[in-house]
């Protein structure tokens, strides 16, 4: 495998809008096109979207939210990966690790100390993917989403 992110641009805007997940995973988890508009719309530099690449072949996309006024109220600073969308037919290859070890990184190498996600409940959820992954439910909600953080390393 020769996996790597790319940036989203005009020339692999319709790659990334190609990801889909697998349908009964649809409801937990919005799909690219909308991702990438609320990107556009949130201050430059908040939103860090990035297509999943194995060697030349798309295969999933996420966008992290980095360096957030949380609460908006200047008390809390939070990175959070966003979204994370596997295609269908490529799920269970590794590719959902290596989107969130690549948004641990990059979280690390800006100074931050924790990566939060937030995930629909329930059976066709993503829970025991992220807590297989060191996420730990911290008993927040947003909205009907739970919360949970994984405490990141300081890189040598």
């Amino acid at each position: 495998m020769t996996l790597h992110l790319q940036e989203i641009t005009p020339g692999n805007l319709e790659a990334a809008l190609a990801v889909r997940v697998h349908p009964r995973q649809e409801h937990a988890v919005a799909p690219v096109v909308k991702s990438l508009a609320e990107a556009y719309v949130h201050p430059a530099g908040v939103a860090w979207p990035r297509l999943v690449v194995d060697g030349d072949r798309p295969v999933g996309f996420l966008m992290a939210a980095l360096d957030v006024d949380w609460y908006e109220d200047g008390t809390v600073r939070r990175s959070a990966l966003w979204r994370l969308n596997i295609a269908a037919g490529e799920q269970g290859r590794g590719y959902g690790r290596f989107a969130v070890d690549s948004v641990a990184a990059e979280v690390r190498r800006r100074g931050g100390t924790e990566l939060y996600v937030t995930w629909h409940p329930g059976p066709d959820g993503p829970e025991e993917f992220y807590l297989r992954l060191g996420f730990r439910k911290n008993g927040e909600k947003s909205g009907e989403q739970t919360v949970g953080v994984l405490a990141l390393e300081r890189p040598i």
